[in-house]
């Protein structure tokens, strides 16, 4: 079993004993996505550690997403529940990277595929490299969008 599957665990645990039932439920239905996943397709398999955490970062984009939509419609109570969900998901992801850090990453993969001169064409190549650096550490579009600006969009 995965080491972070095997910490909601311990954690949901924790969180019944305690009585928080925001976490408790947060828990639950990050660990029904990873059962979910696990039995998905045609053989049934014990995800990895990373495949764990992908479905974390995407629990976790839904609850920012949801927060956005609540509040565009004028739920802020809802809002504020999915924004609470999130923090709390936000414990099992790698520490995120900052502005700084991200546009570091990506001017060391311009320079390491030679797109420096070519553009957008180039896109593809460098997001291919910059992707598996900032995996759950980092927005996807502000990760693009950095590359846009670097190569000249």
């Amino acid at each position: 079993m995965s080491a972070l599957k095997e910490r909601l665990r311990s954690d949901l645990t924790t969180a019944l004993k305690a009585r928080e039932a925001l976490t408790a439920s947060t828990i639950r239905l990050v660990l029904a996505a990873i059962s979910t996943a696990e039995v998905a397709g045609t053989q049934a398999r014990e995800l990895n550690d990373e495949e764990v955490l992908d479905i974390v970062v995407k629990e976790a984009k839904k609850r920012r997403e949801s927060a956005t939509a609540f509040d565009d419609g004028g739920r802020p109570e809802m809002a504020q529940k999915e924004r609470d969900e999130a923090e709390i998901l936000a414990a099992y992801l790698p520490a995120g990277l900052s502005d700084a850090e991200v546009a570091a990453i990506v001017t060391a993969a311009i320079e390491q595929t030679g797109a420096a001169g070519e553009g957008m064409k180039a896109m593809g190549k460098v997001m291919g490299l910059v992707q598996p650096q900032v995996k759950g550490r980092a927005d996807g579009g502000a990760v693009a969008a950095e590359v846009k600006r670097q190569l000249g969009a």
